[in-house]
């Protein structure tokens, strides 16, 4: 999956600039999440549900499509991570939130 520069444009510079910045913050919160014992077993395989999407080949919309194909992906990614963290419990979240804060 590659970004184009219409999808970048689209959702400001300044957010998409201020999001890679916040990755690796991300990238940590969902993997403590999914190894948490305190999150059901439902978030944690609609996460697994967004990685095989991405992972797998076959897509809603073709990728050699210019813009939807990648822009597919993009909602999916995006739709299933906020769903994920909408399903963990609020005060798990937070504790995480705050431990990496902390740089714990």
């Amino acid at each position: 999956m590659r970004l184009s520069p219409e999808i970048i444009r689209t959702v400001g510079l300044r957010r998409f600039l201020q999001f890679v910045l916040h990755l690796p913050r991300f990238v940590k919160l969902f993997s403590r999440l999914a190894r948490d014992d305190r999150v059901s077993l439902w978030p944690k395989m609609l996460l697994l549900f967004v990685l095989a999407y991405v992972v797998v080949p076959a897509d809603v919309v073709p990728d050699f499509l210019p813009v939807l194909g990648q822009l597919d992906d993009l909602v999916v990614i995006f739709a299933g991570l906020r769903l994920f963290l909408r399903l963990s419990p609020e005060w798990v979240v937070r504790e995480h939130v705050q431990a990496i804060a902390a740089g714990r």
